[in-house]
């Protein structure tokens, strides 16, 4: 029986020692480790077994932490945490207090680069190697690793156009595998199908006509092959790119046959590849889902309905009308940018655009939504979907800073739903017809009505509504989080101390009602799960302040910090806006 090699690799160094013969050992056991642990601990887990052998190569070839190695977005960065000190705490992964699901400056001298969002690398890379060649070290390595679907991204083209016209060290590795977390998509990616089948011309290569120095494509797979073109490339100086080929979910059958299913499966069977079922039975549905079913049934029913993702058909469930409606429903890759700007290009000609986008990356756009979409009152319909904390990916895919980043942009009009059905109206609501554009914001994960197909009906721009009345304090609450509001009235001793307001829409906010909240209650409360600083209580601040009312606010939500990885339960709790919190905090009223 050979002996296991990985557990005597605690960094580079150790797996320099090795003879190149033993690496793929090494890469076995990596991916059984990687395996064993996600199975169990769930995280990413295709992207990390594709790139099994690259990681091995790329510690093998070149002196990290010394030469600098940048990983694109970090879905794929498990099996380079575990080669670098952190194999004993990897079960941490994506936990409280553990490691970050993410390569993290702090967490490691080995991770160059926070990334977390995709298209960086090469930016990152870039000014690193410009770094060195000011400082005079023109031996240092300076290495981005991204994937065809990240690299079709408009900020990976802006940094491969200045590269071109640098002599930086810099070497882009693409790793080539037709997937992101869904299929690829556009003429890049077609253009890259070509190279790997060998039917576009040498003379065509558009990564040399950027003045790169171009080689591939190799398959990635191969250990032997990847070392050998690694230290070729060492030797050359200026910047490099190299094409290689994977298989995503490579070494477990089932990821690599669904490699969308795989990107992040949940717990599974480690040694069949088997997800363990989890019952759907009586459970209410996932907030995307309430988006995407609601849009289709809306999108039968009018022919103007246009639905636009960047990136993310299955995550925002815009997957169910782009299948049904193939014409009308977008995937634009990972483009943030295009795609607001091609939904403003669309309301111009008096379409009806869902533009889906997760909270944390319409930061992404946001030029595009103040410039091309409000400037002009265009009505885009903005579906922000994982809005507020979402778990275990961290502080790099929060969705908190949406309600003050929208709140100050004029014509926004900026809506958070208490519950599924609402979700489901104010959608039927905008696509009624809105003067101004839109944004909706709803949270990761599942609501709690079973029942939410009801029949549509119309919400009014800017009403809130009283859901318990109260005579000592009125508690506003603003979207999904109103929910631990109720819960936590439900289990005190005086709830009827409490009134309890669900303020949907931020902007505009409803001051009629606000006037009469502030005429009668000396203690009101607001709540949001959302950045305290510019959000929904910073609103009712200026209210107060702006009409010259005494009454005491007391602002809850996400305090002034980036919030670390943990369960969204935790994460609640450590910004006091959980239900046993928010006990607490109502029984000194």
């Amino acid at each position: 029986m050979k002996s296991n090699l990985l557990e005597h690799i605690n960094n580079p160094t150790d797996l320099r020692q090795l003879d190149e013969a033993q690496l793929p050992q090494v890469a076995q056991e990596l991916r059984d480790f990687i395996i064993g642990v996600v199975a169990t601990k769930e995280g990413h887990l295709g992207a990390s077994l594709g790139v099994v052998e690259l990681t091995i190569a790329l510690h093998y070839v070149f002196d990290t932490p010394n030469d600098l190695l940048i990983w694109d977005v970090g879905h794929q960065a498990y099996g380079h945490k575990i080669l670098t000190e952190r194999r004993e705490i990897f079960h941490t992964n994506r936990q409280l207090n553990g490691i970050s699901g993410f390569p993290k400056r702090s967490e490691s001298v080995y991770d160059a680069f926070g990334v977390g969002h995709s298209s960086t690398s090469i930016s990152a890379a870039l000014g690193m190697a410009i770094a060195s060649n000011l400082k005079g070290d023109f031996e240092k390595q300076h290495i981005a690793v991204i994937g065809d679907a990240s690299i079709a991204s408009g900020m990976a083209f802006e940094g491969l156009n200045h590269a071109g016209v640098t002599d930086a060290n810099l070497l882009v590795i693409l790793n080539d595998n037709a997937i992101g977390i869904d299929p690829s998509v556009g003429a890049l990616k077609n253009y890259l199908t070509a190279v790997k089948e060998g039917k576009n011309p040498k003379k065509n290569n558009m990564i040399k006509s950027l003045n790169f120095n171009y080689s591939g494509p190799i398959d990635g797979n191969d250990v032997f092959a990847v070392i050998k073109e690694l230290k070729r490339l060492q030797k050359i100086k200026g910047p490099k790119f190299l094409h290689i080929i994977t298989t995503k979910g490579k070494g477990l059958q089932q990821a690599e046959e669904n490699q969308v299913k795989y990107h992040a499966p949940g717990k599974f069977d480690a040694n069949t590849g088997e997800i363990h079922p989890k019952s759907e039975e009586n459970l209410p549905p996932k907030y995307q889902d309430v988006f995407g079913l609601t849009l289709l049934d809306l999108a039968k029913a009018n022919e103007k309905i246009i639905g636009i993702t960047p990136a993310m058909p299955s995550g925002s469930s815009l997957k169910f009308m782009m299948d049904a409606f193939p014409k009308r429903a977008f995937d634009v890759g990972i483009a943030e940018q295009h795609a607001v700007t091609l939904s403003a290009g669309m309301a111009t000609q008096g379409m009806m655009v869902f533009c889906t986008i997760y909270s944390t990356f319409l930061q992404r756009a946001y030029d595009q939504v103040i410039h091309d979409v409000a400037l002009q009152d265009l009505p885009v319909i903005f579906c922000l979907d994982r809005a507020g904390l979402v778990g275990e990916d961290g502080a790099t895919h929060h969705g908190v800073f949406d309600l003050a980043y929208l709140r100050c942009i004029p014509n926004m009009i900026v809506y958070a739903p208490l519950n599924e059905i609402a979700l489901r109206n104010i959608l039927y609501t905008a696509q009624l017809g809105l003067n101004h554009p839109i944004a909706i914001r709803y949270p990761r994960g599942r609501g709690t009505i079973i029942d939410w197909q009801k029949p549509y009906e119309k919400i009014e721009i800017g009403k809130a509504n009283c859901l318990k009345e109260g005579m000592k304090v009125a508690i506003l609450s603003n979207g999904t989080i109103g929910n631990n509001v109720t819960l936590a009235l439900a289990q005190i001793t005086h709830p009827e101390k409490f009134a309890h307001y669900d303020f949907a829409f931020v902007k505009p906010l409803d001051e009629q009602l606000l006037h009469t909240i502030f005429s009668t209650f000396e203690n009101i409360i607001t709540i949001e799960d959302g950045a305290v600083k510019g959000g929904f209580g910073t609103a009712i601040l200026e209210f107060s302040a702006q009409n010259n009312y005494t009454s005491k606010i007391q602002i809850l939500g996400i305090p002034d910090e980036f919030i670390e990885q943990g369960t969204i339960e935790q994460q609640q709790q450590f910004c006091n806006v959980d239900v046993k919190s928010l006990k607490y905090i109502f029984s000194g009223y």
